[in-house]
């Protein structure tokens, strides 16, 4: 016993030692928001007010000074997220992640995003202001990463920090492009159904113009195998990122004739994948000649969102078509060359190298046509012979979209705004944009060009004739926009804008439900404020899936129903198309909608090219018009003798959408809530190694909201029956000018990426709630109710 006592007292005071040392360590991680720090090369001091929320205020003397200051306080709560954002164009992720994620590097070599990076960088101009301040928010990234402490990430993956450099900002922003480009996941899987199943599958796939739909009104005052193989390739290759994809948006302004107070309110929601940390950065910078709260992501010194006192700017997806695919025929005779309509031209060939996790190098060799890289090769299940290379707008023109970004940001009026949206090539955005003098905008922003007539984009294109390629680029005058409209406001919900000289733009645009929806609340009222708005912006009410459930139901034979299936019907058609956590309606109508498409599509396409159809933007515009149309060839489920109807799919996806359910949750339909089988985790990529998740992802919770209703909470129909929420406002901003200090905003986590911080995750419940809080801008306000300061102190040498 003695002994054991002794053993104790040794043991104990170790332990205690040990735990004392984790804890030491544990806090050494957590950012600095108080005290003084040099930062090198500053002129003058630069004072960082810290809010409730972590939000930084940078106050400095000279704009150089605040957003090198910028660099440092983004750094250290976001250092880990930019590291894997700069990694995805040049194809580093599998030195972190391992194998798994060889094809996807494969992909991104492929399309060129860093060589492309690395030509833009080249041609800077090294004295242009914007190049100047985005070198200072670099040198305040990497003092930090050089002096602060590392994130507790690098030390789990084991991840050599280097310097940040001017190619990670442009790979940042080329990846950004490409998530937002939706040919990949739509093209081939198209080829592939007329290839296997006929043109007449095609028709009712919505993938077309439809001009009887809500559309975005423009107002201007003055004027085979393969494709199999590569359609399930691309789609799985996203699949296995760390960081989330971009996917739509909501965005409305209303002109001070649509508002109480009579002055310019701004609404903006980006949808992108969910994920922890989240997408954007919060900052608010005032020098004497720069103003402005903006959102930034990860590594890139401008924000892509905005507002000071003059105006305010935000944006949606445009999903217009940028990416487009051709088949390529190599010359026999000669297996470097490639046909043209002039003749044979040679392949031009780049040696690629991929860095893997625990494993040898992998040495691979990107082809290109003219079009762009051959994708057979890069992807180990693409097979055959026929060559199809991927055709990006991105990368076939100069690139000035920092310079753009810049010069957005540092607009004072809506004419010099403007100016700078022609630069914006790609991805297609709409701009959304709203200022004190009372002016309200929408822009279609993209390089238009034209195509032959006939030509079907949104098919793999001949490439060896020259008669399906890309014709002149358009004028910027050309896209769709509208400038205050005399029905005073725009809106966007990535739905098909009209006409522009009756011209219609192909796209992967969603369908009009969230837009017909905006349009149905904003046209009557005429009196909106903050907390209207704001209400709005957390909607959950579909006007289109109610006249969905009445076309499913109106031929349901009711005498092959219980009792309780009778009720339950009776009670989904009076639905008013709220999707609530308590809603029973909800789930019943989802999982009918999931049977329904289920049993049309899955017997003509098969296990892997359903699961691909669930993937894209179209199968989501097809559902309405599918269930109005009873003469579709895709109702016949062809492995039956009996050709059925699509009264004959509605009743059985209505009884296996019940026979779901009950086996779920059992036989008390009251339990069958929404909240139990719509569920939102915020998912970090070291959150994927289970005895990490409960440390690094946040959640998961039972949420409001579906697709394609305002508060777009997306998620994909699988055959689990739970739909975990994938994608959905990533922000939601209301801007205000009659209160513009009062504007309201929310995160759907929290600031920091620091799972060491208070500002991890304290939001999430209140985005959750649908609550906002102030997005402050009065320095009085700011220091008066400051939660911490942090100063920063010229370096002894100055530049």
């Amino acid at each position: 016993m003695r002994r054991l006592k002794k053993i104790l007292k040794i043991i104990i005071p170790v332990l205690g030692l040990l735990f004392l040392a984790f804890c030491m360590f544990i806090y050494s991680l957590t950012p600095e928001y108080e005290g003084e720090k040099d930062l090198k090369n500053l002129s003058n001091q630069v004072d960082v007010y810290y809010d409730n929320y972590g939000i930084p205020h940078i106050y400095g003397a000279t704009e150089k000074d605040a957003i090198r200051a910028l660099g440092y306080v983004h750094a250290q709560d976001r250092l880990w997220q930019m590291e894997l954002l700069r990694r995805i164009g040049p194809g580093e992720l599998s030195e972190i992640f391992g194998k798994d994620l060889v094809e996807t590097d494969k992909l991104f070599l492929s399309l060129g995003i860093d060589d492309y990076s690395k030509e833009t960088v080249a041609n800077l101009d090294p004295n242009s202001d914007y190049v100047k301040l985005a070198e200072a928010y670099l040198d305040g990234v990497n003092q930090f990463q050089e002096e602060g402490p590392t994130p507790v990430e690098f030390y789990l993956t084991g991840v050599d920090k280097r310097p940040f450099t001017l190619k990670d900002i442009h790979n940042t922003i080329g990846y950004m492009a490409f998530s937002f480009a939706m040919a990949h996941k739509t093209d081939p899987l198209l080829s592939t159904i007329k290839s296997k199943l006929g043109t007449a599958y095609l028709k009712d796939l919505s993938i077309t113009t439809e001009p009887s739909s809500t559309l975005i009104e423009n107002y201007d005052p003055l004027k085979d195998t393969l494709q199999l193989n590569l359609a399930s390739k691309l789609a799985s290759t996203f699949k296995n990122l760390p960081i989330p994809l971009f996917e739509g948006s909501n965005s409305w302004v209303l002109s001070p004739q649509k508002t109480k107070n009579k002055a310019v309110i701004l609404a903006n929601d980006p949808h992108i994948g969910f994920s922890q940390p989240t997408v954007w950065y919060e900052a608010h910078l005032s020098t004497p000649t720069y103003k402005k709260y903006g959102y930034h992501l990860a590594g890139v010194p401008f924000p892509l969102l905005a507002h000071n006192r003059q105006l305010a700017y935000g944006l949606t997806m445009f999903e217009n078509d940028d990416v487009d695919f051709y088949y390529e025929e190599t010359n026999p005779k000669d297996t470097t060359q490639y046909k043209t309509e002039n003749g044979w031209r040679k392949y031009n060939y780049k040696h690629k190298i991929i860095k893997v996790k625990g494993e040898d190098d992998v040495k691979f060799t990107v082809k290109s046509t003219r079009h762009g890289a051959v994708l057979n090769g890069i992807a180990t299940s693409v097979t055959g012979e026929k060559p199809v290379a991927i055709s990006w707008i991105f990368t076939q023109v100069e690139n000035k979209l920092l310079s753009a970004l810049y010069g957005m940001s540092h607009s004072e009026s809506m004419g010099t705004f403007k100016r700078h949206l022609r630069d914006l090539h790609a991805p297609g955005l709409n701009i959304m944009y709203g200022d004190a003098e009372g002016n309200v905008a929408w822009w279609a922003t993209a390089k238009l060009y034209k195509m032959p007539d006939s030509t079907n984009t949104k098919l793999i294109l001949n490439g060896t004739n020259g008669i399906q390629e890309r014709g002149e680029f358009l004028d910027f005058s050309e896209n769709p926009h509208a400038e205050n409209p005399p029905w005073e406001f725009v809106y966007s919900a990535n739905n098909q804008p009209d006409t522009i000289n009756g011209r219609f733009f192909p796209g992967y645009y969603l369908p009009e439900n969230r837009a017909k929806r905006i349009e149905q609340l904003l046209r009557p009222k005429n009196d909106w404020d903050k907390a209207s708005v704001s209400k709005m912006i957390t909607d959950v009410t579909s006007a289109v899936d109610p006249t969905i459930v009445t076309n499913m139901a109106k031929n349901i034979d009711i005498s092959k129903l219980d009792i309780n299936a009778i009720k339950l019907l009776d009670q989904l058609t009076n639905w008013d198309g709220s999707a609530t956590v308590n809603s029973v309606e909800s789930s019943l109508y989802q999982r009918w909608v999931f049977y329904m498409l289920k049993n049309t599509f899955k017997d003509e396409l098969g296990e892997e090219l359903f699961n691909q159809l669930l993937t894209t933007h179209f199968h989501k515009r097809l559902i309405a018009p599918m269930v109005s149309n009873s003469s579709s060839i895709w109702w016949d489920n062809v492995t039956t003798t009996k050709v059925e109807t699509s009264d004959d799919i509605f009743q059985l996806s209505l009884t296996d959408a019940l026979l779901s359910l009950k086996n779920q949750f059992g036989e008390n339909t009251e339990a069958w809530t929404w909240g139990k089988i719509h569920t939102l985790e915020h998912e970090h990529p070291i959150g994927k190694v289970k005895t990490l998740r409960k440390y690094f992802n946040v959640g998961p919770f039972p949420v409001n909201g579906t697709k394609e209703v305002i508060n777009n909470m997306g998620f994909t129909y699988s055959e689990d029956s739970i739909y975990k929420v994938t994608s959905g406002p990533s922000t939601r901003r209301v801007i205000d000018f009659s209160d513009i200090e009062n504007s309201i905003s929310i995160l759907p986590t929290g600031q920091s990426g620091s799972p060491f911080s208070s500002h991890y995750n304290d939001q999430a419940q209140m985005y959750l709630n649908g609550e906002f809080r102030k997005m402050m801008m009065n320095k009085e306000e700011i220091i008066a109710t400051k939660k911490s300061l942090l100063v920063f102190k010229p370096h002894a040498r100055v530049e």
